[in-house]
């Protein structure tokens, strides 16, 4: 097939150059709402690239780790700026290679310039401890010092402001970074690698190869020079990724969500059913904190489900950039097929759908990867539907007798990243908060959104729950504490006074 020379190809930065694969070969990344649109050629990596990579990172670090902590700030300022510089340009690439709406592109993309501010301020306090000694001889202290080369591997659905989350923390305390990108949204992670880039990183101590994880992973995960690995992504690659890394190198896995919103008696249930809609539907249900169990009680389960559905199906789903589409496509066609292959297995399972749940074909979605967003009832705890993560625009709803039963029902699954409750009882917002098994937990506010100056992360199967991203928290994973106990030699006088 002949190659479209008006598709632009974009290259790896390895070394402060952006150069081809060594491999020679390229991928397309396109748009998930009109398939046969390409957005850009990409480098389809090998492990020599990879290594390449690391390579330069590793011979970058002994530099960047001396510069002065305002240094280090001034790039990552400037890179914000950057960003924010190119904020539309940037906002309507993002929604053509990822699928999202434009207004949340815009949000992202302001978020990651945010990002890089907040990194480029907290670089700057971090510090040690003196401790008291026993020995008036000796002064004892802790140094944190950075680790090394950090390899950033990221997934699609927030696309830059994962990255920048990660990668901003990282050269602000002085580490190295090769990143690799998701294949679905390379483009929009290499505007932010350009950002840094020009903002005057030298050369190696940011690198990006772009490709299947199959071919680059290797020397991301072993090679000897590299100290940490950050990852944002499903559960069973994070698996793979903790049985593979070595004992001294370190891991940070943020992973699957099964995230459930209990709605309680006394909620109200135009505020319940809105909270639904935004965390189980924005961004097509493709964030890792998304809503995909409603836990409502039985007395308000009809009145609420109701509500839920009219809003559900008022959502106008389109092009992300088209003016007043609320509900984008799918991502990719793998996205596309999960989710119809779930949305028959819960019909088969027993449960009812009783809004959405068809792939659309027809006219503008012809070559998009859209289906309506669903709402299934008569939904049993123990369905697949109601325990394994789907990553799509799907919520069930279950059915609890009673408010300890419906914390029961939270709990049970093998995630614990994102739960919110809607009531308007303290004492069981109180309760809720002491007894969810999650990392994040809501009152009254969707279980999708989290700050950026607060720790983020979960537990049991959503994450190794070792060191949180986001806010202060997030500069421990970077870092490494030394102690240090500095003595004197006696001191001799010259005279007796």
């Amino acid at each position: 097939m002949p190659v479209d020379t008006a598709v632009q190809t974009y290259h790896n930065l390895i070394n402060g150059e952006w150069v081809p694969s060594a491999g020679g070969a390229t991928f397309e990344s396109c748009n998930p709402a009109r398939s046969s649109e390409v957005v850009g050629r990409f480098q389809a990596s090998v492990e020599a690239d990879a290594r390449a990579a690391v390579e330069a990172a590793q011979q970058a670090f002994a530099g960047w780790r001396r510069p002065a902590p305002s240094r280090r700030a001034e790039i990552l300022l400037q890179a914000a700026d950057l960003l924010e510089a190119g904020l539309e340009q940037y906002a309507q690439e993002l929604t053509a290679e990822e699928g999202k709406t434009l207004a949340s592109s815009r949000m992202e993309v302001k978020r990651s310039a945010q990002t890089l501010r907040y990194y480029a301020t907290e670089g700057l306090n971090v510090s040690g401890d003196t401790l008291p000694s026993d020995d008036p001889t000796v002064f004892v202290y802790t140094k944190r010092e950075p680790l090394g080369v950090i390899s950033v591997i990221t997934p699609w659905n927030f696309p830059i402001s994962i990255p920048a989350r990660k990668i901003a923390p990282a050269l602000a305390t002085g580490n190295t970074v090769v990143f690799k990108p998701a294949s679905d949204t390379p483009l929009i992670a290499l505007r932010l690698v350009e950002a840094l880039h020009k903002a005057g990183l030298p050369a190696g101590v940011l690198n990006f190869v772009t490709g299947s994880a199959a071919d680059t992973a290797g020397p991301l995960l072993t090679h000897p020079a590299v100290r940490a690995v950050t990852f944002t992504g499903s559960t069973r690659a994070g698996e793979q990724i903790h049985r593979t890394v070595g004992l001294s190198t370190r891991v940070q896995l943020e992973l699957g969500g099964k995230n459930p919103l209990l709605v309680l008696e006394d909620a109200d249930l135009d505020h319940a059913a809105e909270l639904a809609v935004k965390g189980g539907f924005e961004l097509t249900g493709q964030a890792c904190t998304g809503t995909s169990r409603v836990i409502i009680m039985d007395e308000v389960h009809d009145a609420f489900v109701a509500k839920l559905t009219e809003k559900t199906k008022a959502l106008r789903i389109g092009d992300g950039l088209a003016p007043g589409t609320e509900i984008g496509p799918l991502a990719n066609a793998r996205q596309l097929e999960t989710v119809l292959s779930y949305l028959d297995i819960g019909q088969q399972e027993g449960a009812q759908l009783v809004s959405g749940g068809r792939q659309l074909t027809d006219g503008e979605y012809g070559q998009g990867y859209y289906v309506e967003p669903a709402v299934f009832t008569g939904v049993k705890r123990e369905m697949r539907i109601a325990r394994e993560e789907i990553f799509g625009p799907v919520i069930a709803v279950i059915r609890v007798k009673c408010f300890k039963d419906a914390v029961r029902a939270a709990n049970e699954v093998d995630y614990g990243l994102s739960a919110a409750i809607c009531t308007a009882d303290p004492d069981r917002m109180s309760y809720f908060i002491d007894h969810m098994e999650a990392g994040v937990v809501k009152v009254n506010r969707p279980t999708t959104g989290n700050s950026m100056n607060a720790p983020f992360g979960g537990m049991k199967m959503s994450s190794t729950a070792t060191y949180r991203e986001s806010g202060r928290a997030a500069l421990e994973f970077y870092l490494q504490e030394k102690t240090v106990y500095h003595g004197s030699q006696p001191i001799r006088f010259c005279c007796s006074n």
